[in-house]
């Protein structure tokens, strides 16, 4: 199981499983301010119940690649992609892993990539969405990689819309 930030902020239990665990350190980063949160995660890390590793640089431009096709770039930050990367390396080397996460975007990359994963607080994902961004004002679609926030055109700020549904998922996830 890899562990991004919501797990633990929805009370996510390391000790209630009995698989491997792990998680990246921006995660620990982000939890520092939350007192019971931040207990509960350095007593697994302690009891080597969860282990923090920082993925490769290899794996992290994979992902970031994968994000740009489909449009999630733009919402993800650091820390989600140190969660992808990691659970894209761990199935590299022949693990199963599963991220357990809130976010809807590391859902939609996770699946896009291969990864499972398991919601807490959410229903999850149903379908794979490509994203393309649009323009409100003037109509005009770029591509979902598209660099800058604003419409060049008109000047407006650019939104983002669904392209298309790839793949509904199994199960509803």
């Amino acid at each position: 199981m890899v562990l991004d930030t919501s797990a633990f902020l929805a009370g996510f239990d390391p000790f209630s499983v009995n698989e491997d665990q792990a998680t990246v350190p921006k995660v620990e980063e982000e939890i520092k301010g939350n007192s019971m949160t931040w207990v509960r995660f350095k007593t697994a890390v302690e009891n080597g119940r969860v282990q923090i590793k920082a993925p490769s640089e290899d794996f992290w431009n994979r992902v970031k690649a994968s994000a740009n096709r489909v449009g999630d770039s733009f919402f993800l930050s650091e820390t989600d992609l140190q969660i992808l990367a990691l659970a894209l390396e761990l199935k590299a080397q022949g693990c199963t892993p599963q991220i357990v996460t809130d976010d809807y975007s590391i859902q939609n990359v996770a699946t896009q990539i291969g990864i499972e994963f398991v919601s807490l607080a959410t229903f999850g994902i149903r379908r794979l969405l490509e994203w393309v961004r649009y323009c409100p004002a003037c109509h005009r679609e770029y591509p979902a990689d598209y660099n800058s926030t604003h419409c060049p055109v008109c000047g407006t700020p650019l939104k983002r819309k669904p392209r298309r549904t790839a793949k509904k998922l199994k199960g509803g996830k």
